[in-house]
């Protein structure tokens, strides 16, 4: 059978696609606390995330995995070494810029919940709204939204001291992905709370993740988390093992 031959002239040959820079990127970064005594924190981390990703920083107690996840947050400065965010240089920005881009591109999940007890549920959630200037007939409408995507719309007009701790955990969640971040960070967050509740809460996340593109980055040493984590990056005395 003659088979025709194939057409080696004109060839279009198509440009490399620019490669995308990591979402989150840690180049050598280190941590000292000087308290008297010299304690290194973290020692020569090199580290990167891409979008999407639902990982968790793994070790026990003082392995320095929440003061990494606070480095990453910005919510603490690096001793050495720097952070990017999509290719750029964030950890040497100012205060005020640094607050800025927390509250543009990042959301938070604390352990403590971190909740305004004096607020209702939807006005925990809106108040990242507020600190954004966002229109007034906007903001209400969002949170409700957002609150909703955690399935605690009914208790909107309750103040945290009425919500179970799970509850409470599910507004904190709630107002972590109100205004769209790109990375929401997780540190402990089930610590808190009974296996069934913790689990739960996990499972709203990783649907979070998974239908809406959200990117986690938890900080645990739960058994639950890490085997839900689809990468685990494990540490230990401050550094990456």
């Amino acid at each position: 059978m003659y088979e025709r031959p194939a057409n080696t002239t004109n060839t279009m040959v198509e440009s490399p696609r620019p490669v995308k820079p990591p979402l989150i990127e840690l180049k050598c970064v280190s941590k000292v606390y000087e308290n008297g005594a010299k304690v290194v924190a973290l020692s020569d981390i090199d580290l990167s995330f891409g979008e999407g990703e639902f990982a968790a920083i793994a070790g026990p107690s003082g392995s320095g995995k929440s003061t990494l996840l606070n480095i990453i947050g910005t919510i603490d400065s690096p001793s050495g070494g720097e952070v990017f965010f999509e290719g750029k240089r964030v950890s040497r920005l100012g205060e005020n810029e640094l607050a800025d881009f927390r509250l543009r591109s990042l959301g938070f999940i604390f352990q403590a919940y971190n909740l305004i007890p004096v607020l209702t549920a939807v006005e925990n959630v809106e108040y990242v709204l507020v600190l954004q200037n966002a229109p007034r007939a906007e903001r209400r409408p969002r949170a409700l939204e957002a609150l909703g995507r955690v399935g605690l719309l009914e208790q909107a007009d309750r103040r945290p001291d009425l919500l179970s701790g799970g509850q409470q955990q599910r507004v904190a969640v709630a107002r972590a992905i109100v205004h769209g971040p790109k990375v929401i960070l997780a540190d402990e967050p089930t610590a808190n709370l009974d296996s069934k509740t913790a689990q739960s809460l996990l499972d709203l996340m990783l649907g979070l993740n998974e239908k809406h593109g959200v990117t986690f980055i938890f900080s645990s040493h739960d058994q639950t988390v890490l085997k839900l984590a689809r990468r685990v990056i494990p540490i230990h005395d401050g550094k990456l093992s």
